[in-house]
């Protein structure tokens, strides 16, 4: 398959180039010159790059079309500028993509685009499937609902689409992970406010070989839920942590300091979203990591190596 790539240099897709060996890939990127730097790991021989999407009059030349890219969420504070950024960094990008696949009179076979678990807003305990209401408000609704009404428009009988409702990815070399080390690590970790919220987490490698299935299987199309089967609270997740690392978790970061410290972002550590891959797993998808700390494990093992 010939694969067009946005987003190829950040944390999931440097991950997903390991797992499309044997497929030309075209990675969309600002800086071809660092992007050959961050995909070291990489066969360059079936990778090209090109720095804007204007360079095609059309999509007929690729399969699928895989779409990452996007300001990161949780890098700063939710300044209206700030906002701005990640919003069109989004909706920009998948706009052009859905222009060009209509321009296409042998479009690509597969839009994969991304999206968030927190379209669904805090949901408390629930088990959130696919098909769980969505939030009515708050700004990772706003962005995702938005991101996923403007991917759907390249939905036809030529190309399917596939929207991920990515959780924490958790991986060893960045991600959510590498922000949380630092106190657990210190010995000042512990829970966010109660703890009972639940963390829809999955491993990069989960993460990775999902959206390589949903590219494969011809029948996938709609919301996927990339979070592993088995989401935990905040404070099973802060106990297994200091489990593995062999230190104490006995700290309560509370949720007036994290607001302030945060501002509106803040949310996205205190939502609780107990998100469950129903679509994935019926399409006969396994996940390597159903359960956390196997995960964590796996991780660590990998960091020390």
């Amino acid at each position: 398959m010939h694969i067009l790539l946005t987003g190829g240099t950040g944390f999931i897709g440097c991950e997903l180039i390991k797992h499309l060996t044997g497929h030309q890939i075209t990675v969309l990127t600002r800086s071809p010159k660092k992007a050959k730097t961050a995909l070291k790991h990489a066969d360059f021989s079936n990778i090209d790059y090109i720095n804007k999407l204007s360079s095609f009059s059309d999509l007929n030349h690729i399969d699928v079309v895989i779409n990452l890219a996007g300001e990161p969420i949780a890098a700063k504070r939710w300044s209206s500028e700030q906002k701005q950024k990640i919003c069109q960094s989004r909706w920009n990008t998948t706009q052009q993509l859905v222009d060009l696949i209509k321009k296409s009179s042998h479009p690509p076979k597969c839009l994969i685009s991304g999206s968030a678990v927190g379209i669904y807003g805090d949901k408390d305990k629930q088990q959130v499937y696919e098909n769980a209401p969505l939030a009515k408000n708050g700004f990772p609704y706003q962005v995702c609902q938005q991101w996923e009404t403007i991917a759907l428009k390249a939905h036809s009988d030529k190309t399917r689409v596939c929207l991920l409702r990515t959780g924490i990815v958790l991986g060893s070399d960045g991600g959510a992970l590498a922000a949380m080390l630092p106190p657990f690590k210190l010995g000042v970790g512990g829970k966010m406010g109660t703890g009972e919220q639940y963390m829809p987490w999955i491993h990069l490698q989960d993460t990775a070989r999902a959206i390589a299935y949903l590219a494969n299987h011809n029948k996938a199309s709609g919301v996927f839920n990339l979070s592993a089967p088995h989401p935990v609270t905040n404070l099973a997740f802060t106990d297994s942590l200091a489990k593995i690392l062999k230190r104490p978790a006995f700290m309560t970061t509370p949720k007036w300091l994290m607001n302030l410290i945060m501002g509106e972002s803040s949310q996205l550590l205190f939502d609780s979203v107990r998100a469950k891959p129903k679509h994935l797993t019926e399409l006969g998808f396994i996940f390597t990591f159903s359960h956390l700390e196997p995960a964590l494990k796996q991780i660590f093992h990998a960091r020390e190596n």
